[in-house]
């Protein structure tokens, strides 16, 4: 019997939660601003283009040096 009112009170907490989270969205909504995005959030995208840009950069010198390289054989091969 208990566990039925257990069970009762985490639906309507859940009920709230969900209706409070509509209300927050419809107030954004209605105030015309843009939501956002979190810290963290924020904070992995920095990052990710961080890591992108020197994959970037590293992959930008390698083909140099190959293709000096190649071009040095290339060269010589003549």
């Amino acid at each position: 019997m208990h566990s039925y009112y257990a069970l009762l009170a985490l639906d309507l907490a859940n009920d709230r939660v969900q209706a409070a989270e509509h209300e927050r969205l419809a107030s954004l909504a209605r105030s015309g601003r843009p939501a956002r995005p979190s810290i963290v959030r924020r904070g992995l995208a920095h990052g990710t283009a961080a890591i992108s840009r020197t994959a970037a950069a590293a992959t930008r010198r390698l083909d140099d040096c190959v293709a000096d390289d190649l071009g040095r054989s290339l060269a010589l091969a003549d």
